[in-house]
């Protein structure tokens, strides 16, 4: 099935990592792929410890609208190829759970092939999808099993509170 955590609100990543955490914990396999994210985090440590693979980027490109198009089109590549590699693990069945945090963020901006991405969605072997970012493509929503919305109603940033490790980040 397909899973699609959205919205504005935190929690998206979180939920797709606690996802994660519980399909390990009763013996599947899953894969974590991220877009748009180079910045070292709390859970990639423990994901390590786990088991579980972690393809992201790891070129450092700052926010998108400061991102010159050669950075742009660097990216996109980057994305591309992390793309085809999770792909081939779920087609063949070499995961069971296959989380694509910040993907639907990524399409909006043109930073992943869409095509493939849909091609994703349609051939996903036996694996379970979890799709996270903000604003996904109606076909994204329609071909989903299961949608969460996290809404955001206060968060500490908007009184200038930065983000914070073990929390955040």
């Amino acid at each position: 099935m397909i899973h699609v955590y959205c919205g504005d609100g935190k929690g998206k990543t979180t939920a797709a990592l606690g996802l994660i955490l519980r399909h390990v914990g009763t013996g599947g396999k899953a894969v974590l792929a991220q877009f748009l994210k180079s910045t070292p985090t709390g859970e990639l440590k423990t994901l390590e410890t786990l088991g579980v693979p972690v393809y992201r980027n790891d070129l450092p490109h700052g926010f998108f609208p400061n991102m010159s198009n050669e950075t742009k089109s660097a990216v996109r590549d980057l994305h591309n190829r992390t793309l085809e590699a999770v792909s081939q693990l779920a087609k063949t069945n070499m995961c069971s759970l296959l989380v694509l945090d910040e993907l639907n963020s990524a399409l909006a901006l043109g930073l992943i092939d869409r095509d493939a991405v849909y091609a994703l969605l349609d051939d996903h072997g036996d694996a379970e999808l979890v799709i996270t970012g903000r604003d996904p493509e109606p076909e994204i929503l329609e071909r989903a099993d299961y949608v969460t919305e996290m809404k955001l109603l206060k968060h500490p940033y908007e009184k200038g509170v930065s983000a914070r490790k073990g929390i955040e980040f």
